[in-house]
């Protein structure tokens, strides 16, 4: 059982759960809540990231690209997991992961709205495609460069605008600020994972975005993901009027982050700072989501 829970990669869960909070929170704020909608939207997540953990774990083991990375063992790599039995754990995670899905679209849209439901049931057969087609098969997007694409759609955009339309059934457009700056913020992980693994990846084969432009302008390329997200979801934050002074810490922590990004010399010295990320992002949204929940009281 540590195995496959090592295999799940818990410490990237909370990161995917970022844009369901947000749009959750904010839909409150709107004077919409359902209970339901928001534990089932946020199982769908976790599934679908561990369905994507598992993938990535099958299908980069298989290919040899994990055998010398920087950072936590993969477990088909090192033999720990066949690739037979991480094969048979995507499946069933997928399995699971849209019935959860579909049980979270008849929540939100019962039977009178057809149209919807089909809607968001092709967005949940887009989302477990993408978590397993990253690194699996000869045609992976994640072999191309299009992993930083994908994970800003559904990790921002999807996430954000998804879970808020869920509860309201329209789309606001000013959620699209903070959808954009959680998307990059979650982009900006996925830059740090691959800046840690360049050589390995560059050897594997795998071109992802950094092996694509070098380490120097993969910095760079970070600094304005971060910087961008923040300025979006501190202006979006005006726009709704919260006080921002509550996301300093968020703020200093990242800025920290960036300075450290920009000194690091060695691959490993990218590694600690996923969790940095990730974590911050995290605790943004939870900060978006405490600020307007005692706000409404």
């Amino acid at each position: 059982m540590k195995h496959w829970i090592q295999a799940a990669r818990l410490r990237t869960l909370p990161l995917s759960l970022s844009g369901i909070i947000i749009g959750s929170a904010y839909a409150y704020h709107q004077g919409y809540s359902n209970w339901k909608i928001v534990v089932l939207a946020l199982l769908t997540t976790l599934g679908l990231q561990v369905l994507s953990n598992f993938a990535n774990d099958y299908g980069d083991g298989i290919k040899g690209t994990d055998d010398n990375r920087i950072g936590e063992k993969r477990l088909v790599a090192a033999g720990i997991i066949t690739a037979q039995q991480m094969k048979k754990a995507v499946i069933i995670t997928a399995i699971i992961t849209f019935i959860i899905a579909l049980t979270l679209i008849y929540i939100a849209f019962g039977k009178e709205n057809f149209v919807l439901s089909l809607v968001f049931i092709l967005l949940g057969v887009g989302a477990i495609g993408a978590a397993i087609k990253y690194t699996v098969g000869s045609n992976a997007y994640g072999y191309s460069g299009f992993g930083d694409l994908f994970v800003f759609i559904f990790f921002g955009l999807v996430s954000v605008m998804g879970s808020n339309f869920l509860f309201t059934h329209f789309v606001d457009w000013k959620l699209l600020l903070p959808a954009i700056a959680i998307g990059l913020l979650s982009v900006a992980v996925l830059n740090l994972n691959n800046m840690r693994d360049i050589e390995n990846d560059r050897i594997a084969g795998k071109n992802t975005l950094v092996v694509k432009m070098g380490l120097e302008k993969a910095k760079k390329y970070h600094f304005a993901l971060i910087l961008t997200a923040l300025v979006l979801f501190i202006f979006f934050s005006g726009l709704i009027t919260i006080v921002m002074y509550i996301y300093l810490p968020i703020v200093f922590v990242l800025v920290m982050h960036l300075k450290t990004v920009k000194k690091a010399k060695k691959y490993e010295e990218f590694d600690p700072e996923l969790k940095k990320v990730a974590l911050s992002t995290f605790a943004l949204s939870l900060l978006f989501c405490l600020t307007l929940v005692f706000t409404n009281i």
